[in-house]
């Protein structure tokens, strides 16, 4: 059972007064506007290889080889599964707000890197680079919009990171359709332009990050108060900071006492190891519902399915598009229904999606409408995931640790995300051309009923509650208990 989202909450005590309309609601959306800038290149620098690809294969280009476009791929994979595992670390040394400045610096270099590579190693170096600064921002983003979120609308604050990265991954899209097709016979270095793109961003994030507040959690923790008050009051509706900062107090000098947070003793505690667990599950099978093997190859499943080079390059902007407007969904779902059965929902529906793709894929005769079946499919499936898997694999995972190894909990849960998708998308293309389409969907359908058995038999409803309330029902084992 989960407290209704609009209940109040408590706190040390005292209740929490609730949310009323004010200008702190302004100044939070400027922050996640801020904050998210992230996000959108997490989204951009992960999907602009889709279709930078073949013109980085040239003999007057780079000459990539089939297994250089693979390192080229995967090389930003691997460093933000590091990335992941190390930004939350050093996140909860120097804090929120620094690291994303460090952060966006690292964008800036990777994107330089990148665009001046002449030859693998210096284009794996940068997007090495990137994949640093893209697997930090999937942890340090979440963590700090969940972090300076109102509970009530955690979920639909901290999910806005998701949108931003299909945002990103969108603008990747469109932009390489429109950059290949127009000038890419006759500038094959074209692919320099589309890897730019990304400074902009990098550029507004860098400078945007000066207006960010540090996160008022942290600053308690590290026995900063009164600046956590301050940052509180003017992103708190009247008479709730203080209430506030006194629960974020009791959880941390609660946690204090009850257990050192050093990685040995977190997997000493079996409620943490369980939370890591379920973390590290969550992380592992948002990866194996498939939905980066069509970011990163969606040109060559397009192809497969039937259509030519130039079709299957525009027709990658459908499933890209149906992600965006999914996550604007998803988003004002987030604080209304439970986490735990919109995680069942969206397994189910993935599942399904994933034999009637392979059915299509083995049954259709060529040509005539099978590549428009597919595409529908697969726009179908991109829905379904983003809807209901997405966003609330980020915000579940932004909320579930206690505060002294959230950001040790957080990283972890996506390094394993990060590991998952890297060696996925590392073979994917290999395993593609061994079993074809059809049997390479069957294998993703068998790995998402793995998932929904997995959240239907361990994974806890954490809507509807205070960070300090989840910290409490973690530490005690009451989380495992609810939601069943």
């Amino acid at each position: 059972m989960s407290h209704s989202p609009t209940a109040t909450a408590q706190a040390g005590g005292a209740k929490l007064p609730p949310l009323t309309p004010g200008p702190y609601r302004a100044r939070l959306t400027v922050v996640a506007l801020i904050a998210t800038l992230g996000g959108l290149l997490f989204g951009y620098d992960t999907s602009v290889i889709n279709g930078a690809q073949s013109f980085m294969e040239q003999p007057d280009q780079l000459n990539l080889t089939p297994l250089g476009v693979g390192i080229a791929v995967s090389s930003l994979l691997f460093a933000s599964a590091v990335g992941a595992l190390t930004g939350g670390r050093i996140s909860d040394r120097i804090g929120r707000k620094t690291t994303i400045t460090v952060m966006a610096s690292m964008f800036i270099v990777g994107v330089v890197v990148v665009v001046a590579a002449v030859n693998l190693p210096m284009l794996a170096l940068g997007r090495v680079i990137l994949g640093l600064a893209v697997g930090s921002a999937s942890v340090v983003v979440p963590v700090y919009l969940a972090e300076l979120a109102p509970y009530e609308i955690r979920g639909s604050l901290a999910g806005r990171n998701e949108m931003m990265i299909v945002t990103g991954q969108l603008l990747a899209i469109i932009m390489n359709a429109i950059i290949g097709n127009i000038w890419g016979e006759q500038y094959p270095w074209v692919w320099r332009v589309m890897f730019t793109l990304a400074a902009i961003p990098a550029i507004l994030l860098l400078l945007g990050v000066t207006r960010l507040p540090e996160s008022p959690r942290w600053l308690a923790d590290k026995g900063r108060e009164e600046e956590a008050l301050k940052i509180l009051d003017d992103l708190r509706p009247e008479g709730r900071a203080e209430p506030e900062l006194a629960e974020i107090q009791a959880a941390s000098r609660e946690e204090a006492s009850r257990v050192n947070m050093s990685v040995k003793e977190i997997f000493s505690n079996k409620n943490l190891v369980r939370i890591v667990l379920i973390g590290c599950g969550i992380g592992f099978f948002q990866q194996t519902t498939g939905i980066n093997s069509i970011l990163y190859y969606g040109e060559k499943v397009l192809e497969q399915s039937g259509f030519s080079r130039n079709g299957a390059l525009i027709a990658n902007i459908a499933p890209a598009t149906i992600s965006v407007i999914a996550a604007i969904i998803a988003l004002q779902m987030m604080d209304r229904f439970s986490r735990r059965k919109t995680f069942l929902w969206g397994y189910g529906l993935v599942a399904v999606t994933h034999v009637l793709i392979a059915t299509a894929a083995g049954v259709l005769p060529e040509g005539g409408a099978k590549p428009f079946v597919l595409l529908a499919l697969i726009v179908f499936f991109v829905g379904s995931m983003q809807l209901c898997l997405n966003v609330a694999t980020w915000v579940t995972l932004s909320e579930i640790f206690p505060l002294k190894m959230r950001a040790f909990g957080m990283g972890l849960s996506v390094f394993v995300l990060w590991m998952t998708n890297s060696f996925l998308s590392l073979f994917f293309d290999s395993i593609l051309r061994a079993v074809g389409l059809s049997m390479s969907f069957i294998g993703f359908a068998v790995l998402n009923v793995i998932a929904f058995v997995f959240f239907f038999l361990f994974v806890p409803e954490t809507k509807g509650r205070t960070l300090e309330q989840l910290e409490a029902d973690v530490m005690s084992g009451a989380l495992f208990k609810r939601g069943k």
